[in-house]
């Protein structure tokens, strides 16, 4: 087992269970949907945890793979992976037991969580910019990493997931949020374009 595995055997294991959680908690409320008025606040903000889940499932791909054993790392990746357990584990509410008629209303859970959400997830991605930061700052090769359209998104990043977690005016924390998504959604599109354009994934078919 190299290096990379180890390590990915224990921080694979924590996003994973941070995708669980969040696939989980938007099954039971759909269980529970004849009660729960859905809107579509927090099922954005599902879908944008969701996608940076994925965002940091490849990161750990692209900046971790080289790196060798030591016990700094595995609690490095125990905080990040943590801190992103939580955004998941609260994005969605916990549903009561059955039987209890109590209404549900997303709408009014996201505006009682965002700041958590945001938050953690904001903390996240701040973790590894700081963790990139410190490796370009100790050797120039890593300087390459932040070039400048890493250096743009990321304050888009910041300064949008910032603004959805802590402003004060709803409109502005809606519109915050919509521009993050779009963005993350825009890698997403151009990461599919490459995917496709590259030609190297050929289908299994014919084969002896």
């Amino acid at each position: 087992m190299s290096a990379f595995e180890f390590f990915f055997s224990f921080y694979g294991l924590l996003l994973g269970l941070s995708v669980a959680e969040l696939v989980g908690g938007f099954s039971r409320v759909l269980h529970e949907r004849h009660r729960v008025r859905f809107g579509w606040l927090t099922p954005l903000l599902a879908l944008f945890v969701a996608l940076d889940l994925a965002t940091f499932w490849n990161q750990a791909w692209v900046f971790f793979r080289g790196a060798p054993f030591n016990p700094a790392l595995l609690f490095v990746g125990l905080v990040i992976a943590a801190t992103f357990y939580v955004a998941a584990s609260v994005t969605f509410p916990r549903v009561t037991a059955e039987g209890v008629e109590t209404r549900i209303d997303l709408d009014d859970h996201f505006w009682a969580q965002r700041r958590v959400v945001f938050g953690c997830v904001l903390a996240a991605n701040a973790m590894v910019w700081v963790l990139l930061g410190l490796l370009a700052f100790t050797d120039p090769a890593w300087a390459a990493v932040w070039s400048p359209r890493v250096i743009v998104g990321s304050c888009v990043f910041a300064v949008t997931t910032a603004t959805a977690a802590f402003a004060p005016w709803r409109p502005v924390v809606i519109a915050s949020m919509v521009l993050v998504l779009l963005y993350t959604l825009w890698n997403m599109m151009r990461a599919g374009s490459t995917l496709l354009a590259s030609g190297t994934w050929l289908p299994a078919i014919g084969g002896g």
